[in-house]
């Protein structure tokens, strides 16, 4: 910075000399390699650049994301490596080809480009509603994380700074500054590498951080117009005038003109590309406004970003188009082109370089444990209030970019640009490694209470989540509820919950349907779902009770909200549909592997029983006929024999309530059970527990009831019972079977999971729901609640 502190500074000054016209393009590899010409030529010392970086970067990561670091400190480890390698002990260039100050030049100037659009998708994804909607709790936390370390550091900047020139006072104020600020897409993106986006602390560290940012961006914009103001009035109010006008003009002109292309784009009809391409252009076009007038180029792009109407369609849509090439080609070169700016070899550690460290780490002690106070006050755990305040003191990109702008602005001496950038570093390292071995959310799922049916007392009601992709799901979730018999003395509670993939924004939303408020969508896409089980509950008065939730979140965060859901519900027991969508003549229409995935992380951590509800695409009752006008629905319940066999039978012997369905329980036996002795103690008990839960329905009191049968087949291995099993799926509406069942069965021999389609489903499920078979039985998989004691 000049010695007067004013921004208007002289930027570092350097000789270079270029060939008129500019040798672009290459003449081939064959045909340089004897003349030493090819680095000469711009686009193949771009492209080694950028190889070298890339593969690098990638050889680094691969050894330390066994250590749980991210990309991010790769890239900056990369970086400081390329830095050293290709500068003598001076700090200048060893190899006047690679790497050259035109041809850092050249690849800062893409790099930067890739970082506007960074930040202009980063804006697109922020849900601007979420701030007017966040609690008290996120306001306070993102406030006091920003102000707190801002104060404490200007305070101890004063103390520290009297010995200082005026320049070096004012390089000091904007450390100061630069560490207050919590930047959301850092946030965003430390939650969603450590898995913990749907988590509660998670969703409340996104509210905090879009608080701290939005109003860390503000305090930014009005610090920096003071400084032009006291260089040059006139100048400033001018900048001032043109931002005022364009923060207008993206509010009350480009906005409407957003959601009027979304307005006018069809249900289910992506947004003409267009339309993408013209708002990525009048971002483009921010930029260099911002420029001009003496704002940060990220200005214009961001506040544009904060327009667009975040998700669908339009939202998703550009995000669609940027966040492959600028997160995985433009932001690793950025990152690694900012650290080759870094030159120990010419830092020198005086006396601004002592207070530079020490406001360092007076800002972060500060906003750790201003965050963390704030956690204690609102009676937050001790150990999340820890994890809390760590993520909204991270590092990360937008750090890295502060820093890089304030350092090629002159504002930044080397000395303290290349402390802040170690700095980042070490703030990275350890922020992600504390979060990732001190917060585990599913701990929380952890079992110690019987949930599930089995332990239900008798006519208590049955608390059952009901999981729901598509509207197309409700059909057969309801035939299967309406089965359960729901009556006033058996009633049941259903929470519906409708997944939405998250595409477009960073936040997820998670909406109560039943409460009396406005969702943060003008248009629910839950409304077909809602209306559909809002009429089952009608037809069922005083049986049912139905209430509806959305959540909005990627699929792999997804089974937070469900598990989470389940837990604070009591629910006894989750439904999910099979990840196959079966059309009416018995083939595959749709496969959805990350509905697979979503499924397998429910059955791993679930709080609760979990059933599979595959819908082989008919959901009419093809039982027999009682009588000329009554149809049976007819279900089988295929016993083996374990605890999740017995939570099956359980619920069967529910449905068998009902007057309108018949319930044949069929128990495959091994040929050679009589060799009881032969057992351990625990096979013996399981096999007390499995005919203590048969006894009912094998000698009489269930069977007395029409329409209950029990049945005993006798099989020697596995393929013949896989015979039988095949047999049954053109004779019933529903098939009931337990996923898991004891070790060691001669009945299961040669049925491995591990050579399984659907290992989800167990192996009777996976026999039942292979696609070689042609039959209208569909299958409902249970597995009982995982606790800590299986004995029951």
């Amino acid at each position: 910075m000049a010695e007067n502190g004013s921004i208007q500074n002289v930027p570092a000054k350097f000789d270079t000399c270029l060939e008129l016209p500019p040798l672009v393009n290459s003449h081939g590899f064959w045909s340089t390699i004897t003349n030493d010409r090819l680095l000469q030529n711009t686009l193949p010392d771009l492209e080694l650049q950028m190889t070298v970086i890339f593969v690098m970067s990638q050889a680094i990561h691969y050894v330390l994301k066994r250590l749980g670091l991210p990309k991010l400190a790769s890239e900056i480890i990369t970086g400081m490596i390329l830095g050293y390698a290709l500068r003598d002990s001076e700090g200048n260039p060893r190899d006047d080809r690679l790497l050259t100050t035109t041809s850092q030049e050249i690849l800062g100037t893409l790099s930067l480009f890739g970082f506007v659009l960074f930040f202009f998708m980063s804006a697109v994804k922020v849900n601007i509603k979420m701030i007017p909607n966040s609690g008290t709790k996120s306001l306070t936390i993102g406030i006091v994380s920003l102000f707190v370390p801002f104060l404490c550091g200007t305070f101890a900047n004063l103390l520290i700074g009297q010995n200082l020139i005026p320049s070096e006072k004012d390089t000091l104020q904007r450390v100061v500054l630069l560490q207050s600020f919590v930047a959301f897409p850092v946030v965003a993106s430390l939650i969603n590498e450590q898995n913990i986006l749907n988590s509660e602390l998670g969703r409340l560290s996104l509210s905090a951080a879009v608080v701290s940012d939005i109003t860390g961006f503000s305090l930014g914009t009005v610090f920096f117009f003071t400084k032009i103001y006291e260089m040059n009035p006139q100048r400033a109010l001018v900048d001032i005038v043109v931002m005022l006008v364009f923060v207008a003009t993206a509010v009350f002109v480009l906005r409407p003109a957003m959601l009027w292309m979304i307005k006018n784009t069809p249900e289910g009809v992506p947004v003409k590309d267009f339309h993408v391409y013209a708002i990525i252009l009048v971002a483009l076009a921010a930029g260099l406004l911002s420029n001009k007038f003496d704002l940060q180029v990220f200005f214009g792009p961001y506040v544009l970003g904060l327009a667009v109407p975040d998700g669908p369609p339009l939202g998703s849509a550009i995000v669609s188009k940027l966040e492959c090439f600028v997160s995985g080609i433009y932001m690793p070169l950025f990152v690694t082109t900012s650290m080759l700016r870094v030159d120990l070899t010419k830092s020198k550690f005086n006396d601004l370089s002592k207070c530079n460290l020490i406001l360092f780490i007076v800002t972060y002690v500060a906003k750790l444990f201003a965050s963390l106070m704030t956690s204690f006050y609102y009676k937050m755990p001790t150990l999340d209030s820890w994890v809390l305040a760590f993520i909204l003191t991270s590092k990360g990109t937008i750090e890295i970019a502060l820093y890089t702008f304030s350092r090629d602005m002159n504002i930044l001496t080397d000395e303290t640009y290349s402390l802040m950038m170690l700095g980042n570093l070490a703030v990275v390292i350890i922020v992600t490694l504390f979060v990732k071995y001190f917060y585990d959310p599913s701990r929380k799922y952890a079992g110690y209470q019987k949930r599930n049916i089995m332990h239900l007392k008798p006519n208590s009601e049955l608390r059952i989540l009901a999981c729901i992709h598509r509207p197309s799901d409700s059909p057969a979730m309801i035939n299967l509820l309406d089965a359960a018999c729901p009556t006033k003395e058996n009633p049941i509670v259903v929470y519906v919950l409708h997944l939405i993939e998250l595409v477009g924004r960073t936040t997820p939303i998670f909406i109560p349907h039943q409460k009396c408020k406005k969702s943060l969508s003008n248009v629910s896409l839950s409304d077909n779902v809602i209306v559909a089980f809002n009429s089952f509950e009608s037809s069922n008065w005083g049986g049912v009770t139905v209430n509806c939730f959305t959540t909005v979140s990627p699929y792999k965060f997804m089974h937070e909200d469900i598990c989470t859901l389940a837990l604070d519900k009591l629910t006894s027991l989750i439904i999910l549909p099979f990840h196959q969508l079966w059309s009416n003549e018995g083939t595959v229409e749709e496969e959805d592997n990350m509905v697979r995935a979503l499924n397998n992380s429910v059955l791993e951590r679930a709080p609760c029983s979990v059933a599979i509800l595959v819908n082989r695409g008919y959901s009419g009752r093809v039982g027999t006929s009682a009588s000329s006008e009554t149809y049976l629905y007819s279900v089988c319940m295929i016993f083996l024999g374990g605890k999740d066999d017995r939570e099956a039978l359980t619920f069967a012997k529910r449905m068998s309530q009902d007057s309108s369905i018949t319930l044949d329980v069929i128990h495959f036996v091994e040929r050679n059970n009589h060799q009881v002795e032969e057992v351990d103690k625990d096979t013996r008990w399981d096999q007390l527990l499995d005919s203590e839960v048969l006894k009912d329905i094998r000698y009489g009191s269930s069977s007395a009831k029409r329409h209950v049968l029990y049945a005993e087949e006798v099989v020697k291995d596995g393929s013949q019972m896989a015979r039988m099993v095949r047999s049954l799926v053109d004779d019933y509406d529903l098939i009931i079977a337990g996923r898991s069942h004891p070790e060691g069965l001669c009945k299961t021999v040669g049925l491995d999971l591990e050579w399984s389609e659907f290992p989800e489903l167990g192996v009777i499920g996976d026999l039942l729901a292979s696609a070689e078979i042609y039959g209208k039985a569909s299958v409902l998989v249970i597995q009982q609640q995982t606790t800590g004691d299986d004995d029951f």
